[in-house]
């Protein structure tokens, strides 16, 4: 770097301010910023911005200008000070930056407990921060060019699609003209959007919110969404599909299969401007019957809840395909996922649809696992047990994989949360995003969009109260409407009802900081005699019945309430329904009170919104969303949610200052607008209407039932061959030919228009002929009574996955397989998929080694999912027909030669040194690399790093893949992330468990799926044969509403290699229950 000069200046500047600083000498800007302590903050940003080598010379500047003054001498020990500090830093020895600042002579004691509690979590950060630097030079170089000053544009989450600067206030609505203009521009559209919430209870009215962890904001949030959506122009259905739970153990209307959400407003604007048929809670069944369950425990069960989910899709599209598509199925726009376990399904649904994905996190694992290791109460493997936390986090580097758009709340999600991840780097972002709008080539690169657009809320019903007590109460005795009944509820616990009331509302949990407000309040004698306390806490009939966490949280406050004797001034009513809570804020704002959201960490806030909207000013942490929320509306003060003192202050200043309070509440009421749902919607479906329009590219002709008699195709079916073989598509061209073009495409757009018209014809079954099979063997099976493939035509699917590296223990398991079936293979009533990790040349040989006929099988799944082919009854030489539809479904975010080099150097950077020689133990196999799929060989597979690895490496880099050890280890196939053998994700079990071995934990719905869409094959009807252990991918074939058999004896190790995966015990019990 080019010097520190301007470090003297600013030592200099603190030095001279002199030891009253922030006391009496403090500027008003320090004043305003409250505790701001510039030698700390100094500090921070000099020892993580600045290479300990420039600090040295700093010092040694400093040391060589020394004069006898004093303050020199102290510029002098500061310059070593703090040299010092970043030099220990770097080598992972972390202490307290103003403390050592300050108190040089620490005992050493207090420094070694220190080091033994942080040396381990500091040397996992530097180890983060290392890889993600290293991976994003790495980007940098391949992409040939760094960033321009013209390039650098704003800061990440600052830019819309369209490249305009969205810092500073909110875009808003001027006028009722202005919606009505936008509004008209929609009227042609006619979208079916997708959202999807999984766990909680979720109905449309009466929500028990705060029932449990589950059943909170985010339940709320996603069914006004749906319901503010529908009722937009432009947008002709919302499904919100969600668990149904039929369980004693809650109300029946959670059971019900569908519930309609009508629109809040029944007159006004958006009446006018309603098209929609409506939106609706779709309750899928899976998982536990009769049983409601926490989240952490829904993970095995999402297959499950994907299968019904792809089944309600396709029918609801056909529906609306009746109704508005002239015959053609209506296809979600996009399929939208709330939380972890929701975006997980939305990208097993998108890859499956072949639709644009968006995601909204809500809550993110890595934060929480980062908040819950620096408070230090319980170890890493003890938050992995509790909250399954490396399966969520796991699914939202799939999420980021698949989405389109990510959608959060405020910029702070973005900057400081989402970082965190792998998926996820804000410069590298910035720079992709750069080169695409200058039309320049990311080299396979791939990064999902952040957008904020804060949550909306209605407003229509809300009338801010404008009078108080008394007047109130004369008004209730002159005979007008009485006082709502939960008023009363509260109210019995106040010895003075009159007093201002500081309302929080949130539900006892720790991180919502109840106990600190309680504190807060108790230890501040003059805002216990200005002020009441209601504390609204969920729904409870006893305490012993409630959860630990809990009941934990609601018993401190109890004892702290007896502690400070705060009876007659702290309510905490048992009960409240989801109707009073709008007349809990308006009592707030009636007594002119204030409300306070004391949590320690909030995604957005949507109760501030709410209690703004009601007029009431707020207090609340100065992190996360409430500091976006604040710099809109600005009707409130915002604290240290970790300093007490500051929250009484905050509180009492609001309290007793009226006119501050008018002020607050007037801001609040005049800005509250831009949090409308109205204004939330139109920025949503801009964003939609800027993604690239996805899905799936094939035509089903559903008119024919499996009786009806169709010619041979085999006219369509030379077609295909002819074109096939000049393309060199057949399995002696498996290998990716098209390696030096960026954009995949075929040698010939021209070819390729051709080759996908001839499918199109045979897909459609329009080709004939008038040759008829004379077998009697094979029944059906070889007759022409069915469209080719003969797949929609089979009462049951045989799909055999079982994973080896030798076709002796594959051909024994098909030849059983055959066996056990044979009357009904006979018949033509079943069919047959070989679903394997060997190219179409490797499936050949074995064919002809094993002396099988091509087609005794339908459909070969092969290169681990990168690769489809059908058999073909036309021709010896080439017996096999690739479905290139299936490579325009799964190409989404394939990285093509941009990615294959990235692998290349991966593979040569794994090398054995024994001695002064050097063994290269992955290396590139060409000959089985196929266009999207990437084969290595591995030599020893003990030395390989896991799968997770070399998935991070991708991520870090911004390339999408999916990557799979196979045939016991000695191989690596690299395909797209939407591509995958297995039918959903693999059981999450394993990786709650923390179970060693390299395996893939997140398996995308794609080849099964695919083949459910393509051919309307009935997946209760497809059984899957797998061995006892297999390839990384082989837990993912299990699940769902197939049914899956385990052949005891194939594939068995007690020992299976770091490269395979054995089924778990738990998997086992999980079969046998299905």
């Amino acid at each position: 770097m080019a010097g520190n000069d301007w470090i003297n200046s600013y030592l200099e500047a603190i030095l001279d301010v002199g030891p009253g600083l922030g006391e009496a000498k403090s500027s008003l800007l320090l004043r305003e910023r409250g505790r701001f302590s510039p030698t700390r903050y100094f500090v921070e940003e000099v020892i993580t911005g600045f290479d300990e080598t420039d600090l040295h010379r700093s010092w040694v500047r400093a040391q060589a200008t020394r004069s006898p003054q004093e303050r020199n001498t102290r510029l002098e020990n500061m310059c070593w000070r703090i040299w010092n500090l970043a030099r220990q830093k770097k080598q992972q020895m972390l202490y307290s930056y103003s403390d050592f600042l300050l108190n040089v002579e620490i005992k050493s004691f207090e420094f070694c407990s220190l080091i033994t509690l942080e040396g381990e979590e500091a040397q996992r950060m530097a180890k983060r921060r290392l890889e993600r630097e290293r991976g994003r030079r790495e980007a940098v170089a391949d992409m040939s060019e760094d960033l321009s000053e013209g390039e650098k544009g704003d800061t990440v989450g600052d830019l819309s699609s369209h490249g305009e600067s969205n810092r500073g206030r909110l875009p808003r609505i001027s006028s009722v003209d202005t919606m009505e203009a936008w509004a008209s521009q929609q009227k042609g559209k006619k979208l079916y959007i997708v959202l999807i919430s999984l766990h909680g209870l979720i109905r449309g009215e009466n929500m028990e919110l705060g029932r449990d962890s589950d059943t909170g904001g985010q339940v709320k949030y996603v069914v006004e969404l749906a319901r503010a959506l529908a009722s937009m122009p432009g947008v002709y259905r919302v499904d919100l599909l969600t668990r149904q739970v039929s369980s004693p153990d809650v109300d029946w209307s959670y059971g019900e299969p569908t519930e309609m959400l009508p629109p809040r407003n029944s007159e006004g604007l958006m009446d006018e401007m309603g098209e929609s048929s409506g939106a609706y809670i779709v309750r899928i069944p899976f998982g536990p019957k009769d049983k409601y369950v926490p989240k952490e425990l829904l993970w095995p069960h999402i297959p499950e809840f994907v299968d019904g989910a792809l089944s309600h899709i396709i029918q609801m599209s056909k529906v609306l395909g009746e109704q508005i598509g002239n015959g053609y199925p209506v296809w979600p726009v996009a399929i939208h996922g709330h939380y972890a376990d929701a975006g997980d399904s939305a990208a097993l649904l998108s890859g499956a649809l072949n639709v644009p994905m968006l995601f909204t996190g809500h809550s993110l694992g890595r934060d929480k696992l980062e908040q819950l290791l620096r408070q230090g109460r319980v170890t890493r493997d003890e938050i992995n047990s509790t909250y399954k936390i490396m399966r969520r986090i796991e699914a939202e580097e799939l999420s980021l994989d698949a989405s389109e758009i990510v959608i959060t709340s405020t910029r702070q999600e973005i900057d400081e949360q989402w970082r965190l991840y792998d998926g996820f780097d804000p410069i590298l972002e910035r720079k992709l995003r750069a080169r695409i709008r200058r039309n320049v080539s990311c080299y396979g690169r791939f990064m999902p969009r952040m957008v904020v657009i804060p949550p909306g809320m209605e407003f229509h019903h809300i009338i801010p109260h404008d009078g108080d007590m008394d007047a109130e109460t004369e008004a209730s005795e002159d005979g007008k409407s009485p006082d709502p009944p939960i008023w009363a509820e509260i109210m019995r616990f106040f010895s003075n009802p009159r007093k201002p009331m500081i309302l929080a509302l949130a539900r006892p949990d720790p991180k919502k900081n109840l106990m600190t407000l309680v504190k807060a309040f108790g230890e501040c004698r003059p805002l216990r005699e200005l002020a009441n306390l209601t504390l609204i806490m969920g729904n409870r009939d006893n305490i012993d019945e409630m959860t630990g966490t809990s009941a934990s949280v609601l018993l401190s406050i109890l004892k702290l309430i007896d502690k400070y004797d705060l009876y007659g001034q702290v309510a905490y009513p048992k009960h409240h329904k989801q109707h009073d809570v709008p007349e809990i804020y308006r009592l707030a704002a009636k007594t002119k009170g204030v409300f306070i959201n004391p949590a320690f960490i909030e995604p957005f806030g949507l109760t501030l919104i709410e209690a703004a909207a009601h007029g009431l000013p707020i207090v609340a942490a100065k992190n996360g969303g409430p500091v976006d929320i604040h710099r809109v509306l600005d009707n409130g003060l915002l604290v240290d949610p970790h300093d007490q003192q500051s929250i009484a202050d905050a509180l009492l200043k609001l309290v007793a200052d009226k006119h501050l309070w008018a002020k607050c509440r007037a801001n609040g009421l005049k800005n509250i607008h831009l949090f409308s749902w109205p204004e939330h919607c139109k920025t949503y479906l801009s964003k939609i209407a800027s993604c690239k329009p996805r899905q799936p590219r094939w035509l089903r002709n559903d008119d024919d039932d499996e009786n009806s008699e169709s010619d041979s195709p085999s006219d369509s079916l030379r077609d295909i061959q002819d074109i096939s073989l000049n393309l060199k598509f057949s399995f002696e061209g498996d290998k990716n030919e098209t390696r030096d073009n960026t954009d995949d495409s075929f040698d010939s757009e021209d070819r390729k228009s051709k080759l996908e018209n001839a499918m199109l014809t045979w897909s459609k079954g329009v080709g004939k002929n008038s040759q008829k099979s004379t077998s009697t063997d094979k029944g059906d099976q070889n007759s022409s009574a069915g469209k080719f493939p003969a797949l929609r035509r089979r009462k049951h699917i045989f799909v055999i996955a079982v994973d080896t590296d030798a076709s002796g223990s594959l051909s024994e398991s098909v030849r059983k397989i055959f066996a056990a079936v044979e009357k009904e293979r006979t018949e033509g009533s079943a069919g047959f998929i070989l679903a394997t990790s060997f190219n179409i040349t490797e499936i050949r040989s074995f064919l002809i080694s094993e002396k099988l006929n091509p087609i005794d099988f339908d459909a070969f799944i092969c290169n681990s999912g990168g690769d489809l082919y059908y058999s073909s009854l036309h021709s010896e030489d080439n017996p096999f027909v690739v479905d290139l539809y299936y490579h325009s479904h799964i190409e989404y975010r394939w990285g093509g030669e941009g990615l294959r080099k990235t692998l290349v150097r991966w593979a040569s950077s794994i090398v054995d040194k024994r001695g002064e020689k050097e063994e290269h133990i992955v290396v590139e196999d060409e000959e089985a690399s196929a266009d999207y799929c990437y084969s290595f060989k591995v030599q020893r597979a003990g030395v390989v790093p896991p799968v997770k690895e070399l998935r991070k490496l991708m991520r870090i880099q911004a390339l999408r893949c999916h990557v799979i050890h196979c045939q016991n280890g000695s191989k690596i196939n690299v395909i797209p992330v939407l591509a995958s053998r297995s039918q959903a994700l693999r059981d999450g079990d394993m990786s709650w468990r923390g179970r060693k071995g390299n395996r893939d934990d997140i398996k995308l719905l794609s080849d099964l799926g695919y083949l459910y869409l393509r051919w309307g094959m009935d997946l209760s009807k497809v059984v899957v044969f797998v061995g006892e252990s297999g390839d990384t991918d082989y837990e993912g074939l299990l699940g769902g509403v197939h049914k899956s058999v385990v052949l005891t004896g194939v594939c068995s190790s007690d020992q299976p290699t770091p490269c395979q995966q054995k089924l778990s015990a738990y998997r086992c019990c999980f079969l046998r229950q299905s």
